[in-house]
């Protein structure tokens, strides 16, 4: 009986799945008969205004070809008629003075020397037109075609380093591609997109090459879906099918729940607070006992200090231990993240500890845990530290540090975060699950997660990896 149920809620939600996509289907459809006629009206209008542009640039050219044609025609014709005047005048002068040709031999020099050449020619074609070329153009004008559809090379598509280079290609080269757009969005789902997803469309425009990087991202998701349309001046073609690269990196929360009560947790920075746990907020207490959720009984019974722990079975770190950890276990593979802290905490530490780590253990202290150590008390320093043995560290003191972490080989490595110079590498063998961990007093520091293991690390670690740790005797 219970199969058959099962059976028929499955069937039943599939159905409903399916109803909600056709439903989802008509409204895409009614929305593409409006967006076309109303794309219909668009194309048109821009014809008749490419047209009338068209018949804008002909007049004004037949303008000015008419203008040069009356411009020759008077500057010839007061060359000719001036020519025409002068003879006229000569013509006169010597019917006069045929009489006295004798006597006037000088006189009629002027007319021998006139040129009976005229100074300008009566000939116009060489402002003739051939516009046999321009009207075969004209009549193989067409409508501007729609690009092809790009294709997303998946195999030359590269993920590292926390960035990500898409590139794909066209069907056939189009000399009539002006750029392209390019469209990501993270995801936790493999293959093609979902109807409902978490996160939007990021776009990016104006491409002009057949590949894109993307740089500085923060790979909290899985997956990061990828889609590329072709441009030219007018129009857009389709996307190209989604595509979806894996993105996996190593994420996590800190756990404020058993975290030190001095210590004041929000996402993934903390700050010391010296008046932690100890100022009651008597407005505070009063709502709650006003809360339908509390009652003053059990207000009575609850520590005003702190909220209860949402980690059954774990107290929160306390006396001298100023303690926060992750929320997340690491139990296999290759992980890395980075913390920035304050160089001038009083003290400070970073690393991995077991689940076992002890609410009054310090990091570095005890078996349970390693670190890197800032201590700025009275004189500074830095250490690496395991099982209460300390090994002072030669090197400057980073702003930020970069932790690696190979869970199957039992290596765990401190980098300055910025040059990814290698500080200090543990080399054990883990007997169970280690967590990120994190020590600071009188001062702060903030976690960045969703890093992938950078490439430097990684060849780093490849080339040290048949060597033994100079630091063998902190494992």
């Amino acid at each position: 009986m219970g199969d058959q149920k099962d059976s028929l809620r499955k069937i039943t939600h599939t159905l409903a799945v399916k109803n909600e996509e056709i439903s989802n289907f008509i409204c895409t459809l009614k929305q593409n008969l409006d967006n076309l006629e109303a794309n219909s009206n668009r194309v048109q209008d821009d014809l008749e205004s490419e047209f009338t542009s068209l018949h804008s640039v002909l007049d004004e050219m037949k303008e000015n070809m008419v203008t040069r044609i009356k411009q020759e025609r008077a500057s010839r014709t007061y060359e000719l008629q001036s020519q025409l005047s002068a003879c006229s005048k000569a013509l006169e002068s010597s019917e006069e003075l045929l009489e006295l040709a004798n006597q006037t031999l000088v006189t009629m020099a002027p007319a021998f020397r006139l040129s009976l050449k005229a100074k300008a020619s009566d000939n116009m074609s060489h402002l003739m037109v051939d516009f046999s070329q321009e009207k075969e153009m004209l009549q193989g004008l067409k409508f501007l075609p729609v690009p092809a559809t790009p294709e997303i090379q998946v195999s030359e598509c590269q993920v590292c380093d926390n960035t990500v280079t898409v590139v794909w290609t066209l069907p056939e080269p189009d000399s009539k591609i002006d750029h392209y757009i390019l469209e990501h969005r993270r995801t936790n789902h493999e293959g093609p997109p979902r109807i409902r997803e978490d996160y939007p469309w990021m776009v990016v425009e104006g491409i002009r090459v057949l590949e894109y990087t993307i740089t500085g991202l923060r790979f909290d998701t899985r997956y990061m879906t990828f889609r590329v349309k072709a441009c030219n001046k007018a129009v857009a073609g389709e996307f190209s099918e989604p595509v979806t690269l894996e993105t996996h990196a190593f994420t996590f929360k800190l756990d404020s729940s058993s975290s030190h009560q001095n210590l004041k947790v929000e996402d993934l920075s903390v700050e010391w607070d010296s008046s932690g746990g100890k100022i009651q907020d008597i407005r505070k207490d009063k709502n709650r006992t006003n809360s339908p959720m509390h009652s003053p009984a059990r207000s009575a019974l609850m520590s005003p200090k702190r909220a209860p722990t949402t980690r059954p079975g774990r107290d929160r770190f306390t006396a001298e231990s100023y303690t926060v950890l992750a929320d997340t276990m690491i139990d296999a593979g290759q992980q890395y993240w980075e913390v920035r802290f304050d160089k001038e905490s009083k003290a400070f530490a970073v690393g991995v500890a077991l689940r076992s780590l002890g609410k009054f253990d310090q990091l570095g202290k005890t078996g349970a845990s390693w670190c890197i150590h800032l201590n700025n008390w009275l004189q500074q320093s830095l250490t690496a530290k395991h099982n209460n043995k300390a090994r002072t560290l030669d090197c400057a003191i980073p702003s930020s540090i970069g932790v690696y972490c190979n869970y199957e080989e039992g290596v765990l490595s401190f980098y300055n975060a910025k040059t990814k110079q290698l500080m200090h590498t543990f080399k054990t063998k883990f007997q169970q699950p280690v967590i990120p961990a994190f020590m600071v007093w009188n001062g702060s520091f903030s976690v960045v997660t969703g890093l992938q293991v950078p490439s430097v690390v990684q060849s780093g670690q490849r080339k040290n990896s048949n060597t033994s740790s100079s630091n063998a005797s902190l494992t």
